[in-house]
C-alpha cells in the first residue's frame, strides 16, 4: 500500500508522514502495524467530535437509505440542507441569517470574495499578510505568503496587504475597497489572536467606508475557541461569515453567511452567481447539522476553555517559549524548526499525532478533538514532555 501511495496519490510535499491507517475511534487513529495513536490534531481541525461519533454516524446512516445527491445546489428543497442552515441562522447574531452550502471552506472563500464584490460593486480586496484562505486561485490571491503562491501567478488582481494587529495599516481600507477579509485568529502564521480591540476598529473602519468585513472561521469554527465561532469572543459581527473544516464532523463540508439582501444578489444578475453540484449534498448536510447539533447541545464548548487550562498547565519546559491560541486551537512556538520537527516526529513514534503549521517553522499544532477526555490531554502531555526532555539533554539543538 506504502508504494502504491507514492506510485500513484498526488502528494503535497516531499515527505508525508506516510502513516498506513486502519480505523479510527474517538480521539484515537490506528495504523495497519498495530499502532494506537492518540490524536492531537483531529485531522487539523477538522474532526471536531473525533472518530465515529455515534450521532454523526447515525444521520448519516439514516440518511444514506434515503438518498444521495439528486440535483445541483439550490434548486430541490432537501431537509438536511434547510435544517443546517436554520439552526445556524438560528445561532448566529443577526444580521448572518443565510448560509449558501459548498464542498470546502476554500470554495466558501470564493463565495465570499464574489459576494464582496457583487453587493459592493468595488473590485479591491484587502487580506493580512501571512493569511492564508485555502489553494484555490481566489484563496490563493488572498493568502499573504508569496513563497507559496509564486509559481503560480499572476493571480486575481486589485488585492491589497496590511498587517494583522497593525491599527495604522486600517487607513490602507478606503472607498474603494470591496472587503476584508481576515481570520479571526490567524492559524498559518501560528495562531496569532487579535489584540487591543483590533477587530473592532477593522469593523469600524469598514463601517466608516462602506466595505464589508469578511471573517475565515474555518480553523476557529464550531467552537474549538469556547464560543461557536471566534468572532464571537470580540463583540463584532461580520458581514460575511466563512466555515469549513470542524462543520462537518469529518466529512467536506463549507459554506458562507451573510444577510438575505446580500445572499439575494447571487440569484440575479446575473443568475448563477455562485453555483456548486454537490454543496448541501444531503449526507454531508446530515452529518453537519448533527455535528453542530452535538456541539450547542452538549458543554464541548466551555469544556475546550477547561482543557486549555490543563495543557497550558502541564505543558511548561525550557523549550516552549510560548503557546499561542486560545481554547483547543493551540501552539507550541520551540526555539527553532528542527526542534519543533523532532518534537512531531518523536511524539508520532510514542503514538502522540502532532503536525505543523504552514507558516511558522517554529511552531507545534495542538488542536485535538472537542470530545477529548482529560485523562487523554494529561496522556498526550506527558509524552509531549518526556519527547521535550529528551531533545534538550541531547544538546543537539540548543
Amino acid at each position: 500500500m506504502k508504494k502504491d501511495f507514492f506510485a500513484y496519490q498526488a502528494q503535497t510535499t516531499p515527505h508525508p508522514l506516510a502513516m498506513e491507517v486502519s480505523h479510527a475511534d474517538g480521539s484515537y487513529i490506528f495504523s495497519t502495524d498495530g499502532k494506537k495513536h492518540l490524536d492531537f490534531v483531529a485531522g487539523v481541525s477538522a474532526c471536531s467530535l473525533g472518530h465515529k461519533h455515534p450521532r454523526v454516524l447515525k444521520a448519516i446512516k439514516e440518511q444514506l437509505d434515503k438518498y444521495l445527491h439528486v440535483m445541483v445546489y439550490g434548486e430541490y428543497i432537501q431537509k438536511p440542507a434547510v435544517e443546517l442552515s436554520k439552526l445556524l441562522a438560528s445561532l448566529l447574531p443577526a444580521p448572518l441569517e443565510k448560509t449558501y452550502l459548498t464542498n470546502s471552506g476554500t470554495e466558501a472563500i470564493e463565495g465570499a470574495l464574489k459576494l464582496a464584490r457583487r453587493v459592493t460593486g468595488r473590485s479591491q480586496i484587502i487580506a493580512a499578510k501571512n493569511a492564508y484562505h485555502g489553494n484555490t486561485m481566489g484563496s490563493m490571491s488572498v493568502m499573504g505568503y508569496e513563497d507559496r503562491k509564486r509559481a503560480f501567478r499572476p493571480l486575481i488582481p486589485d488585492i491589497s496587504f496590511i498587517s494583522f494587529n497593525k491599527e495604522e495599516d486600517l487607513q490602507h481600507i478606503t472607498e474603494k475597497t470591496a472587503g476584508v477579509i481576515l481570520e479571526t485568529i490567524q492559524g498559518g502564521a501560528g495562531f496569532i489572536i487579535p489584540k487591543d480591540a483590533y477587530l473592532k476598529k477593522v469593523r469600524e473602519r469598514c463601517n466608516q467606508v462602506g466595505a464589508l468585513l469578511i471573517l475565515d472561521e474555518i480553523q476557529p469554527g464550531f467552537g474549538r475557541t469556547g464560543k461557536l465561532f471566534g468572532f464571537q469572543n470580540y463583540t463584532i459581527v461580520p458581514d460575511i461569515l466563512v466555515m469549513g473544516k470542524g462543520m462537518g464532523g469529518g466529512l467536506p463540508i463549507g459554506a458562507f453567511t451573510a444577510s438575505s439582501s446580500m445572499m439575494d444578489q447571487l440569484q440575479d444578475n446575473p443568475k448563477l452567481g455562485h453555483i456548486t453540484t454537490f454543496g448541501g449534498n444531503s449526507v454531508i448536510a446530515a452529518a453537519a447539522l448533527a455535528t453542530l447539533q452535538e456541539i450547542s447541545e452538549s458543554d464541548v464548548m466551555a469544556e475546550a476553555l477547561k482543557k486549555e487550562k490543563i495543557i497550558r498547565t502541564i505543558l511548561i519546559h525550557p523549550l516552549i517559549k510560548e503557546i499561542r491560541g486560545i481554547g483547543l486551537m493551540l501552539a507550541l512556538i520551540t526555539p527553532s524548526s528542527e526542534i519543533a520537527n523532532e518534537v512531531i516526529l518523536r511524539c508520532q513514534d510514542r503514538g502522540l499525532i502532532l503536525f505543523w503549521l504552514l507558516f511558522e517553522p517554529k511552531a507545534v499544532r495542538i488542536t485535538p478533538p472537542l470530545t477529548i477526555s482529560e485523562e487523554e490531554i494529561k496522556e498526550g502531555c506527558k509524552i509531549i514532555i518526556s519527547v521535550l526532555n529528551e531533545v534538550h539533554n541531547s544538546k543537539k539543538y540548543v
